[in-house]
C-alpha cells in the first residue's frame, strides 16, 4: 500500500511577483478602460515596466487578464466595505463605498461585453462576484439603518 502523502501548500508570490501583477492590472483596468478589450498585452507590459514573458506568466491570454482585472475591482469593493465600516460612521462609509462602486460599473460597461464573450454572457463569474458586491452593499446599508433608527 502506498503512503499518501499530504499536497504540498501552495507558496505565497513573492513581494516583487506580487507588485509585478498589482501593477499589470492597474495598468490593464487602465487601457481596458480606455481603449476597450483589444488593448496591446505588449504595450500594456511596457507601460508596466516588465517584460512581455512576466505578463505572459501571469495572464497566458487577454481573457485571462481582462478577467483578472473584473475580479480585482469586484475584490476591492468587497474590501472596501471592511475598510470603510471600521473606519468611518455608517452614512459617510455607504458614500465612500458607492463613490468606488460607480468606478467599478463605469470599468465593467467597457469590459463586459469582452466578458460576456470569454464567459459564455451571465455565468459563474457574474454570479459569484455578485454575491460579493450584494453583500457589501447589504452589509454597508444595514450599517446605515440601524444608525439612523438608533442614533447615539
Amino acid at each position: 500500500m502506498a503512503s499518501k502523502r499530504p499536497k504540498p501548500v501552495p507558496r505565497k508570490p513573492r513581494a516583487d511577483a506580487q507588485r509585478n501583477r498589482a501593477r499589470i492590472l492597474k495598468i490593464a483596468k487602465d487601457a481596458f478602460t480606455r481603449s476597450g478589450a483589444n488593448i496591446s498585452l505588449d504595450d500594456v507590459a511596457r507601460q508596466a515596466r516588465i517584460g512581455a514573458g512576466t505578463l505572459y506568466r501571469h495572464f497566458p491570454t487577454r481573457d485571462s487578464l481582462l478577467e483578472a482585472v473584473y475580479r480585482t475591482e469586484v475584490e476591492k469593493l468587497a474590501a472596501a466595505d471592511r475598510e470603510f465600516t471600521e473606519s468611518m460612521p455608517p452614512v459617510e462609509a455607504l458614500r465612500a463605498w458607492m463613490l468606488l462602486f460607480v468606478d467599478y460599473i463605469a470599468t465593467k460597461q467597457i469590459i463586459a461585453p469582452a466578458l460576456n464573450k470569454i464567459v459564455g454572457g451571465p455565468s459563474k463569474l457574474f454570479e459569484t462576484t455578485g454575491v460579493q458586491i450584494k453583500g457589501a452593499i447589504n452589509a454597508l446599508v444595514e450599517r446605515a439603518i440601524r444608525k439612523r433608527r438608533h442614533p447615539p
